[in-house]
C-alpha cells in the first residue's frame, strides 16, 4: 500500500468502509495496515475458494453417480423410486432449482422459440396467450413449459444440499445403502464427514460474503479440504485417491498462502504487545 498518497488512502478507505475495514485495523494498528492486510485476506480467500469449488464439484458429482446407481434411475432427485422420500426442506430446494434451471435455459431463447413454447404453456387456450397477460406471467407459463434435464437441476443445487445428504436425517435413507460409499474407508464415519463439509461450508459463505477466513476458522478448513481430498473415492496403489492428485498444486499454494498470514497475524500480535 505504500503506493498510495494519503489522499488516496482516505479514498480507499472510503470505497471499502471503515466499518469492514475496522477488524482489520484492530490487527494491524493502522489504517494503512488495515487495507494491507485486508488485500492479503481477498488473497488468501481466492486460494480457499479454488479449493472449494473443485471438492464442491467433486461431492456432488459422487453423490449423484452413487444414488443413481442406488435408485436404479436418471431421475432420482425429482422422481426418487418409494419408498424413499425427500424431507420437505430438500423437496423445496429440488423444486427451486428446477425453477432456476429453467429460468437459465429460457433466457438462451430466442424470441421465436419462445413463442414456440406457447403451444403447451397456453394449451387450454389453443396454444395461444391470453390476451393483456401481464408479461412476468407469461414468462412464468412459458417457462413452466420447458423440460430441463437432471444434469440442468443438479448444477443450481448448492454445497448446502448435498451436505444435507450426509447429515444424521439421511443416515438410514442414503449413508448406509449408498453414501458410504463415497467415503469408502471403513474407519470413516458420517458425523466426521459431515463435520469437515460443515466446516468448509461455512468458510465458503464467509468468502462469498467477502469476509476473512483466518485463525481456527482457517485451521479448520485446512483440515477438511485435506480429509476430502485423502478419502473422498478409492486411494491408488501409491496411496493416493485421484482428487488428492488433482488438488496437491492447488492445496501446496494454500498452505504457502495460509502460513504467510499466520506469520503475519503473529508478528503483529508481537508488535501489540511491545
Amino acid at each position: 500500500m505504500e503506493q498510495l498518497n494519503d489522499e488516496e488512502l482516505a479514498a480507499v478507505s472510503a470505497l471499502l468502509s471503515s466499518e469492514r475495514l475496522s477488524t482489520f485495523e484492530r490487527m494491524a494498528g493502522s489504517n494503512r495496515g488495515a487495507i494491507a492486510l485486508h488485500q492479503e485476506m481477498l488473497r488468501l480467500a481466492a486460494a480457499l475458494m479454488t479449493v472449494t469449488a473443485v471438492v464442491e464439484i467433486a461431492l456432488r458429482n459422487a453423490i449423484c453417480d452413487r444414488l443413481t446407481e442406488h435408485f436404479g434411475t436418471a431421475d432420482w432427485l425429482r422422481n426418487p423410486p418409494a419408498p424413499f422420500a425427500w424431507d420437505s426442506e430438500e423437496r423445496w430446494k429440488i423444486r427451486s432449482a428446477e425453477r432456476s434451471a429453467r429460468q437459465a435455459a429460457y433466457a438462451k431463447l430466442t424470441q421465436e422459440q419462445k413463442r414456440a413454447l406457447d403451444k403447451v404453456a397456453f394449451e387450454q387456450h389453443e396454444g395461444m396467450p391470453p390476451p393483456g397477460i401481464p408479461h412476468e406471467e407469461l414468462s412464468r407459463a412459458r417457462q413452466g413449459a420447458i423440460q430441463v434435464p437432471m444434469g440442468q437441476v443438479v448444477a443450481q443445487l448448492t454445497m448446502y444440499f448435498w451436505k444435507r445428504l450426509l447429515s444424521s436425517d439421511y443416515e438410514h435413507a442414503l449413508w448406509k445403502p449408498a453414501l458410504k460409499r463415497v467415503f469408502p474407508y471403513k474407519t470413516i464415519s458420517r458425523p466426521v464427514v459431515a463435520a469437515h463439509l460443515e466446516a468448509i461450508y461455512q468458510s465458503r459463505n464467509r468468502i462469498a460474503h467477502h469476509e476473512p477466513v483466518y485463525g481456527r476458522r482457517l485451521a479448520q478448513t485446512e483440515a477438511a479440504f485435506d480429509f476430502v481430498a485423502r478419502h473422498l473415492g478409492s486411494r491408488g496403489t501409491d496411496g493416493a485417491t485421484p482428487l488428492q492428485k488433482l488438488l496437491d498444486p492447488e492445496l501446496a499454494e494454500l498452505r504457502a498462502r495460509a502460513e504467510d498470514m499466520r506469520s503475519r497475524l503473529a508478528a503483529l500480535q508481537a508488535q501489540e504487545g511491545d
